[in-house]
C-alpha cells in the first residue's frame, strides 16, 4: 500500500495517492472494529476472577490480595462478591451464578460441605468457604491461562496462510515489475500506464483478507464456545472437533451423576418399603460410606442417634447395629449370608445395580437397590451427536459389564463395554480408531484420574470440567465447564461452523482477487477502485467471520 501510494503521487495521481491512504486507513479502522467484537466473549472472562479477597481470622474479616491467600484458610464471600478462589463451603446457604464459567443461565444452590469454583458470583447468602486452591491454581486463572495460550495453537489452514502471505507477498511484488517493465518493452502500453496498472496490481494483491478473516474466524469460534462454557485449547482443537466421526465417554462423573441415589425398593413380604428405609437408615447412620450416605438422604427424616448400640462396619461388606433393641444388619448378599440369614435368590434387577440386604433380628427384610443415574441430558446428548451425523457412539467403564450396558441401553448408545481398567480402555480405544474412515477423528470425554492416558491418546480428549480432575483438566483438548454431555455436540456444531466459514474466506477472497488482478493488468481498474476492491473483500470476509457469533 506505502509502494502505491508514493507510486500514484511519483506519477502525478495525487488524487489517487491520497484515496489509496484514506481507504487503506478506512478499513484498518473498520477491521480493528471488527476484531475488538470477536473478542468480546473471551475478553470479558478477564472480569471472571477477582483480584481481592476478605480473609477471615479470629472471626474478623480483613480485605487481602487474593494471591496471599494461602490454602486451608478460610475467606468470606458476601452477596454480590464474586468468589476469588476455590474452594469448600463451610458455613452458609445460598444461589451462585456459575454463566461466566459453564454458560449456564440457572443459578445453582451450594450449602456446606459443597465445592465452589472461582469466579461464581454469589448471589444471596453470605459464605464462609475454606481456601483449596492458591489464586494461581484457581479454576478462573486455568481458564484466563487456557485462553491466553488458545491462539498459539493454529489450526493448519490458519498455518497455511501464514505460510502462504509470506511467500505471496515478495511475489506479487515482482509480479508488480514485472506488470510495469514488459508491457512497455514489448510495445503493448506507456510507461505511464503500465506503471499505473502495476500500482493497481500491487494494491489488489494485498493479502489482508486472508490473513486477518482466517485466524479471526478461529479466534471467534474459540470466543463462541467459550461463551457456551466450552473451552478450546487452540484453533487446531477446534479444526480437529469439527472432524469428530466416533465419541466415546467413560461412565462415572461424564455420562451418569457420580453419586448413588436409591432406585428401588424391594421389601420383603407385609414389610412397607418406608419401614425398609427406617431400617436401614438406622442401620447405616454412622458409616460414611457414600452408599450408607444416599440411603440416609433417600429416608430424609432425622435420626436419633441416641437409640445405637454396638455399631460395627466391616468395610465393603456391611454393617451391624442394635437400634430400639433389635439387632440390623445391612450389607452384601454373602456379608447376611456369613451371619446365618436367609436371603432369596439374587433377583435379575440385582446385577446392575448395588444392592444393600437388610435384616432385622435375623428375619429377612428386604432389598434397597442404588445406582448411579444418568445426568438429565445423557440420553439428549446422544441424539443431539446422532444428528450430527457421528459414526458411533460408546462408553468404555471400569463400572461391571451388565451396570454398563444398562446404562448405555437407557441412553441409547451404540456400544456399552464394563470392567475396564485403564490399560483396557487403551486398547478399546485403539479397535474404534480403526474403524474411522481417513479424515474421521476419535473422541473421548471423561473426568476422573484414570481417564487421563485415554485423554491424550484420542484425537480429541475432552474433560468434564466442573467437577473434573485436574490432571483430567490439563491433558484434555477441550474442557466442558458444566459437566453436561450435550455440550460436546454443542461444541462440535460451533467447530463445523467456524471450519466452513474460515473455508469460505478463503475461496472468497482468492477468487475474486484473482479475478480484480486479471482486470488491473489489462487496464480496466482504476487504482482508488482497486483499494476500494482490496479493503471490500476484506471486510465481506470479515462479516462473514462475525457470523460465528451469532446465537
Amino acid at each position: 500500500m506505502t509502494i502505491a501510494g508514493i507510486g500514484a503521487v511519483c506519477i502525478g495521481e495525487i488524487p489517487e495517492g491520497v484515496m489509496v491512504f484514506l481507504l487503506y486507513r478506512l478499513g484498518e479502522y473498520l477491521q480493528t472494529k471488527a476484531v475488538s467484537s470477536s473478542r468480546k466473549s473471551i475478553s470479558a472472562l478477564l472480569d471472571v476472577r477477582p483480584d481481592r479477597a476478605n480473609l477471615l481470622e479470629n472471626g474478623q474479616s480483613r480485605e487481602v490480595e487474593a494471591k496471599e491467600v494461602q490454602t486451608g484458610q478460610t475467606i468470606l464471600v458476601r452477596p454480590g462478591e464474586k468468589i476469588p478462589l476455590d474452594g469448600i463451603v463451610l458455613k452458609g446457604t445460598s444461589q451462585l451464578d456459575t454463566a461466566a464459567l459453564t454458560g449456564e443461565s440457572l443459578p445453582r444452590d451450594t450449602a456446606p460441605g459443597q465445592q465452589v469454583m472461582a469466579g461464581c458470583i454469589n448471589l444471596s447468602g453470605a459464605l464462609e468457604i475454606k481456601v483449596e486452591k492458591t489464586f494461581g491454581e484457581s479454576t478462573a486463572s486455568k481458564i484466563l491461562e487456557m485462553v491466553e495460550n488458545a491462539s498459539e495453537k493454529k489450526a493448519s489452514s490458519e498455518k497455511f496462510i501464514t505460510r502462504f502471505a509470506r511467500v505471496y507477498t515478495p511475489i506479487v511484488c515482482l509480479a508488480a515489475v514485472i506488470v510495469a517493465i514488459l508491457p512497455p518493452l514489448a510495445g503493448w502500453m506507456t510507461w505511464p500506464d503500465s506503471t499505473y496498472s502495476a500500482l493497481c496490481f500491487l494494491v489488489i494483491s494485498c493479502p489482508c483478507a486472508l490473513v486477518i478473516s482466517v485466524p479471526l474466524s478461529f479466534f471467534a469460534g474459540i470466543g463462541r464456545a467459550s461463551r457456551e462454557g466450552i473451552l478450546v485449547k487452540g484453533g487446531n482443537h477446534l479444526e480437529t472437533l469439527a472432524e469428530a466421526e466416533i465419541v466415546a465417554f467413560d461412565k462415572t462423573g461424564t455420562l451418569t451423576e457420580g453419586r448413588f441415589s436409591v432406585s428401588t425398593c424391594i421389601p420383603a413380604e407385609n414389610i412397607s418399603q418406608e419401614k425398609l428405609l427406617e431400617w436401614a437408615a438406622l442401620a447405616e447412620c454412622r458409616s460414611t460410606h457414600p452408599i450408607a450416605q444416599s440411603i440416609v438422604a433417600a429416608y430424609g427424616k432425622p435420626i436419633n442417634e441416641k437409640v445405637l448400640s454396638d455399631y460395627q462396619e466391616t468395610s465393603g461388606h456391611g454393617v451391624s447395629v442394635i437400634a430400639n433393641h433389635c439387632h440390623i444388619i445391612a450389607g452384601k448378599y454373602n456379608y447376611l449370608t456369613e451371619n446365618n440369614i436367609s436371603l432369596p435368590p439374587i433377583s435379575p434387577s440385582a446385577s446392575t445395580a448395588t444392592t444393600v440386604y437388610v435384616a432385622v433380628d435375623g428375619i429377612y427384610q428386604g432389598a434397597i437397590l442404588l445406582r448411579d443415574a444418568p445426568k438429565k441430558d445423557a440420553q439428549p446428548a446422544i441424539r443431539s451427536l446422532r444428528a450430527l451425523g457421528v459414526k458411533q457412539t460408546a462408553m468404555l467403564s471400569g463400572d461391571s459389564k451388565e451396570v454398563a450396558e444398562a446404562i448405555g441401553q437407557e441412553i441409547g448408545l451404540d456400544r456399552a463395554i464394563g470392567g475396564l481398567l485403564p490399560q483396557d480402555k487403551l486398547e478399546e480405544l485403539g479397535k474404534l480408531r480403526n474403524q474411522l474412515t481417513s479424515k474421521g477423528k476419535l473422541l473421548y470425554a471423561g473426568d476422573g484420574i484414570n481417564d487421563t492416558p485415554v485423554l491424550a491418546a484420542a484425537d480429541i480428549g475432552i474433560a468434564m470440567g466442573g467437577l473434573g480432575a485436574d490432571a483430567a483438566i490439563e491433558t484434555a483438548d477441550v474442557i466442558i465447564m458444566g459437566d453436561e454431555p450435550s455440550k460436546i455436540a454443542s461444541g462440535i456444531r460451533i467447530a463445523r461452523h467456524t471450519n466452513r466459514i474460515a473455508t469460505e474466506n478463503i475461496i472468497f477472497a482468492i477468487t475474486i482477487k484473482v479475478l480484480i488482478m486479471l482486470l488491473s493488468v489489462l487496464g480496466h481498474i482504476e487504482l482508488w477502485a482497486g483499494v476500494f476492491a482490496d479493503v471490500g473483500v476484506c471486510m465481506l470476509c470479515v462479516l462473514n467471520t462475525l457470523r460465528i457469533n451469532r446465537k
